[in-house]
């Protein structure tokens, strides 16, 4: 695939340039070379894509909960016919293994498309009834309007489904500006939608950090939603606070994995460095701080060692080596990020493996493992985002607990034990909005998933993700007798 790729706005159901022809660069991170352009949007164009927004919001508003069915499904359809198409791109615009893409994301998202299809027919509140004498009261679920949203690089296509795919289901309509870096797969799938909705109902703006900036504070957005960093949300938060805009965040991660002396410690290893290291670890949920017992660390961290360094990266043979798992990273900046944070190692702890860059082009990070920190290290208390695991030790269940709630991040953990009742007791009391048990990073459709603290609030996913998009109208009538 060597063709030059020029990404367009996507507003109204057609392609379009931007309005001054400002343009970004796109670039393969597995040579670090440019393949490609995209519109670097103005707000003139984003006033645009609000105004065919706000139009299609009179028509699809009053569409019913079936006919919002058949369209997302027509459209999941529509995904599931050119998965090899979205794998292709998307890949090549992340770096991403072709077969990797193909297995593990492109299935997932038609089947949250489907779900979310099932969801529009199924809204649940209290009954009619007479809560106060001669009048009756009922509860209506209303979209919200029009939704403004923001996707992220790490998952450019997964993203945009978990936001676009509960919005439109609910009856709102939107306004997406996928990553700068990533844009190539998000105007794929509105082409795709747009067969099924019509114009205006998903509409997707191009461009940089600026132009996120126009889609979040625009006046006619009703709600903004984001998956970024914990600084990018915090900036969404403050702009949407200006007009009182609802906000739906999820942010970063640092989740703990607690591995008691009593786990499968090999399974335990294995499961953990794939979870850690899949998609080079750009995952909000990546299994990237260990905490084990002390009398199994010495072991453990040669098992854990041992899976870094057999598994391949895509470095030698490309994105269609489908024995692949570990792709480059996402873009250069991330590249030098990640590289600056493993630099900042302190003399106390251990590079076990890893650590540095691989081979002379693209943005490849062997995959890492750092041991002997401390809970106050830079490495414990922020997010790499990158393939780095970084291993603690620990004696007694109070002070794991302590150390796995010990950041500012809350968004997913997993704790690794035979002892169901240890297990449980933790799931209990450790502060993330998910716990897996003797797993890590699974997710489903039914299921819930966001976090707490500086993790941001909001869910995707699930019917609490389908509800966040919509709002509660109370009406009562007063009746005679």
């Amino acid at each position: 695939m060597n063709d030059f790729v020029k990404v367009t706005n996507f507003i109204h159901g057609e392609k379009t340039d931007s309005t001054d022809g400002r343009v970004l660069d796109i670039i393969d991170p597995s040579t670090g070379e440019k393949y490609g352009e995209a519109p670097n949007s103005g707000k003139a164009d984003v006033d645009r894509a609000y105004a065919s927004a706000a139009e299609a919001f009179v028509r699809w508003r009053l569409t019913t909960p079936g006919e919002r069915q058949k369209a997302l499904l027509g459209f999941a359809d529509e995904v599931e016919a050119h998965t090899q198409e979205l794998a292709e791109a998307e890949s090549r615009n992340t770096g991403k293994v072709v077969a990797v893409t193909l297995s593990e994301e492109l299935p997932a998202m038609v089947d949250q498309i489907r779900f979310f299809a099932g969801a529009a027919r199924n809204l649940e509140g209290r009954s009619a009834g007479e809560y106060m004498a001669g009048h009756t009261s009922f509860i209506r679920r209303e979209p919200i309007g029009v939704i403004g949203q923001v996707a992220p690089w790490n998952y450019p296509m997964m993203m945009a489904i978990w936001k676009l795919a509960p919005a439109i289901a609910a009856g709102n309509t939107v306004v997406l500006k996928p990553s700068d870096t990533t844009p190539v797969t998000a105007v794929m799938l509105a082409e795709f939608a747009a067969k099924h909705f019509g114009p205006g109902v998903l509409n997707i703006v191009c461009g940089d950090r600026t132009t996120g900036e126009l889609v979040v504070k625009h006046p006619t957005a009703q709600m903004v939603s984001i998956t970024g960093s914990v600084a990018a949300g915090k900036n969404v938060a403050a702009a949407a606070s200006e007009s009182l805009k609802r906000v739906h965040l999820e942010l970063g991660g640092k989740a703990p994995v607690l591995v008691f002396p009593d786990a499968d410690l090999d399974a335990a290893a294995e499961g953990i460095a794939v979870a850690g290291y899949f998609n080079a670890g750009q995952d909000c949920t990546a299994a990237t701080r260990v905490i084990v017992h002390s009398s199994v660390h010495d072991q453990f961290v040669a098992l854990l060692v041992k899976q870094a360094e057999s598994i391949r990266t895509s470095y030698e043979k490309g994105r269609f080596d489908d024995d692949a798992l570990v792709p480059p990273l996402n873009n250069v900046n991330q590249f030098n990020r990640v590289l600056e944070m493993i630099g900042t190692t302190p003399e106390h702890a251990t590079i076990a493996t890893g650590g540095k860059r691989q081979g002379d082009r693209g943005f490849y990070i062997e995959p890492t493992v750092i041991t002997g920190l401390k809970q106050d290290d830079y490495l414990v208390q922020n997010e790499v985002f990158g393939p780095v695991i970084t291993v603690q030790s620990f004696d007694d269940e109070a002070e794991v607990l302590a150390n796995a709630n010990g950041t500012e991040y809350a968004l997913a953990s997993s704790v690794w034990t035979k002892d169901i009742s240890l297990a449980l007791r933790l799931s209990r009391d450790l502060d993330f909005g998910c716990v897996w048990i003797n797993t890590h990073i699974p997710l489903v459709a039914e299921m819930p998933h966001g976090g707490f603290k500086s993790s941001g609030y909001g869910k995707d996913l699930s019917g609490y993700g389908f509800e966040d998009y919509t709002r509660v109208k109370h009406v009562m009538a007063y009746i005679e007798g």
